[in-house]
């Protein structure tokens, strides 16, 4: 991999490796874009095959989070972190220690959270040694679980979607297939079925499909149903990639919304939705409650303006549906192209982010 033309390429402003060599910490930071603001993105934890899987995963990533941020109008650029190694037994407080004192060196540029393989008591070993760190524990001012407001956020998402496809935003009567009922879809379902809406659900955890079923009035299915139910929304939030050559011809839904990670498998299968009719809310907008939530804390936490500012992702995925309309483009390239016009206007008044000593993080 030849690491600076990649950088070229994409555009990425810095990649930084950290050593600690008494803690066994072996850490990727890379930063793609600070146009917007200070990079925000989580530190993952994980067994890479070699070292260049794990660059590609930091760069790949990092990208991904500019994207996000700039789609949710938060003023915030892209980063991320990952760390060599097994979240279950190379973990020590030394390493994350270190790992703080590397963001620290950063001043400000770039601000870390949980991500796969990190816990919330990681976070606060990282805030032991620097302020640039989120999601740590309540004690220290953190915004807590950010699952029930993700979920908030899908919700609201899905009912713009509702009224691009239906011509209003009401799912009182929908039918909603949900994949997937874990904390995230849990909360979604809860808001569905107080809005009247009729749940198709499925899981391979089977007691978490009965804890739907049982609380919110929900229908069960076998996982491989659940793509060809009759529903008017599928919401996917379980697997990423499940929009596919196998499922598509399935689905019998118009909308498809819901909390998933990369929902396409390849990018013509956006095309070949697009192509179908399908109104399709592009998975890292309608997603974005959880990072708007965390971002919050970097204004000292307010849970009602952090939900006021979720609820923006109803207008966000309607400014999607504007450009996939205005341009003759599918939603998964309207929603970059909305990202990356927010970014392009604030480009032409400034350039990369700098702290100038200043700490951004109010009240320390």
């Amino acid at each position: 991999m030849k690491i600076f033309d990649y950088m070229e390429t994409y555009d990425y402003e810095q990649l930084v490796f950290c050593q600690d060599k008494t803690s066994g910490l072996k850490a990727i930071i890379a930063i793609h874009d600070t146009t917007l603001g200070p990079a925000l993105g989580g530190t993952r934890m994980w067994t890479y095959e070699n070292e260049e899987a794990a660059i590609e995963d930091a760069l790949r990533l990092a990208k991904g989070m500019t994207y996000k941020n700039a789609a949710a109008g938060l003023n915030l650029g892209g980063g991320k972190t990952v760390i060599i190694g097994d979240p279950r037994k190379d973990k020590n407080e030394e390493m994350f220690r270190a790992f703080g004192r590397y963001i620290q060196g950063l001043n400000g540029r770039y601000i870390t959270a949980e991500d796969v393989g990190t816990t919330v008591a990681d976070m606060d070993l990282i805030h032991e040694e620097t302020n640039y760190v989120t999601g740590i524990s309540p004690a220290f001012g953190s915004s807590g679980n950010p699952s029930p407001v993700t979920a908030y956020g899908v919700y609201r998402g899905m009912k713009a979607a509702a009224k691009e496809a239906f011509g209003h935003d009401s799912l009182e009567g929908k039918v909603v297939a949900v994949q997937g009922v874990g904390n995230v879809a849990y909360t979604l379902c809860k808001y569905l079925h107080e809005e009247g809406a009729k749940l198709i659900v499925t899981d391979i955890n089977k007691e978490a499909v009965q804890r739907v079923v049982e609380d919110f009035d929900a229908k069960a299915v076998e996982v491989h149903e659940i793509y060809s139910v009759d529903c008017d929304i599928f919401a996917p939030c379980a697997l990423g990639a499940i929009i596919n050559d196998e499922t598509i011809p399935q689905l019998k839904a118009k909308v498809i919304a819901g909390a998933a990670n990369n929902q396409l498998k390849e990018t013509r299968h956006g095309d070949l939705i697009h192509e179908l009719g399908l109104v399709y809310a592009p998975d890292y907008v309608i997603n974005a409650g959880g990072v708007i939530n965390v971002a919050d804390e970097l204004n000292g936490y307010n849970h009602e303006r952090a939900i006021k500012r979720v609820e923006t992702i109803y207008n966000n995925v309607e400014k999607v549906f504007e450009i996939s309309k205005r341009d003759g483009i599918p939603t998964y390239v309207a929603a970059d192209r909305m990202a990356e016009e927010r970014i392009e206007r604030m480009r032409q008044s400034r350039s990369q982010f700098l702290q100038n000593g200043k700490h951004i993080l109010s009240g320390r």
